[in-house]
């Protein structure tokens, strides 16, 4: 595989020395113990990807980016509505109940980034509202991609690992699934900071994906990986959130965990989907290919994710940073597919909004 080492040009910053400390005391902590809990593969699930910036209302967005858990998602698409600038609710049919968690990744070279707002049940199908923002902070008006998921019951005998955890600022779990059967943590450190222990998942060196969104109904926020220590009992996750002022910021957040499994939880089928993991290099196992090719890794700013022999629409893609710095990531442009390959754009921005090469995860799956 080809592995491009790019350094991150990220500059220290006050913030980023707290951050640094932080991480350094909360990964010392004694890990919290593990617990009885459901576990398997997903009940619910539904992505898309806003093709359009400011749709009409009811909008459908693109039919080769969307698809979902409900009888006949062709006949029956997923639907955008925008509230306000920036400001958007996707309508996911005929798959309302409650728990689960959400994911957006912005899409676009602005610097854009985009959070979710919340997700709630509406009649019979499941609401995940958006807001998106400029790296000043004010409401933009923003291309993404979004999915829900929710698990429960017993282990899928496919394999891999998956879990999730929705935390509270004070480190509450709001909704958590783990298909070991155990219970996943979270405890919080100082402000923008919290561990999250996912017992049970993975193996002891880094491998799988990780995807982190923020959850803000208040005010912008971002949140990405600041450190991955993988561990034969689990895998703990340092989790990093931040304002639009680049400062350690306190928000609620999703985080998705998936070894040899889709972004969204299921595996075998979809029979097409892949991760990666760019952290200066690229580890092994956290290079995954569902059909045994090898993905490889070009450019840097974009960087250009290639992954052979899983481009099948209906799909979606997600990234999330990795680091201690305030910056972000996610998708330059659209994937694109070409005789079955399937070209993921990754995009990473310092404090300012100015693209640099910079550590992030991303993962791509088709519906099938």
């Amino acid at each position: 595989m080809h592995a491009r080492t790019v350094a991150p040009s990220f500059r220290p910053v006050r913030a980023v020395l707290l951050v640094l400390a932080m991480v350094a005391g909360l990964m010392a902590a004694a890990l919290p113990a593990a617990g009885p809990a459901h576990a398997a593969v997903p009940d619910r699930w539904g992505f898309a990807f806003l093709d359009n910036p400011t749709p009409p209302a009811g909008y459908v967005p693109d039919l080769t980016r969307q698809w979902g858990s409900w009888p006949s998602p062709a006949a029956n698409p997923v639907k955008v509505d925008q509230l306000g600038v920036g400001a958007y609710v996707v309508h996911f049919p005929l798959i309302a109940g409650p728990g689960g968690i959400a994911h957006a990744t912005a899409v676009g070279r602005t610097g854009n980034w985009c959070q979710i707002k919340g997700w709630s049940t509406a009649g019979t199908g499941q609401d995940v509202a958006v807001n998106c923002y400029q790296p000043s902070g004010a409401p933009s008006n923003t291309l993404f991609t979004v999915l829900y998921t929710t698990s429960s019951g017993t282990p899928s005998p496919a394999g891999g690992s998956y879990g999730y955890t929705y935390s509270a600022v004070s480190g509450a779990v709001l909704a958590q699934y783990n298909s070991a059967g155990a219970v996943n943590t979270v405890s919080h450190g100082s402000t923008g900071i919290w561990k999250a222990w996912l017992p049970g998942l993975g193996v002891s060196t880094a491998a799988g994906n990780i995807e982190v969104t923020a959850v803000n109904g208040i005010q912008g926020a971002r949140c990405k990986v600041a450190d991955w220590v993988p561990g034969a009992s689990g895998q703990t996750v340092v989790v990093a959130c931040f304002n639009a002022a680049n400062a350690p910021y306190d928000t609620t957040w999703t985080l998705s965990y998936s070894l040899k499994r889709a972004v969204h939880g299921p595996a075998f089928p979809p029979k097409s989907f892949g991760y990666l993991w760019f952290n200066g290099g690229v580890p092994a196992n956290t290079n995954f290919n569902s059909v045994g090719a090898v993905n490889t890794l070009a450019g840097s700013a974009p960087f250009t994710v290639t992954l052979p022999g899983v481009a099948v629409p209906s799909d979606t893609a997600h990234a999330t940073a990795y680091g201690t710095g305030p910056g972000w990531c996610g998708l330059a442009m659209p994937w694109a597919r070409t005789s079955g390959t399937v070209q993921l754009y990754t995009l990473c921005f310092n404090p300012g909004g100015t693209p640099v090469a910079a550590p992030f995860l991303t993962a791509y799956t088709s519906a099938f």
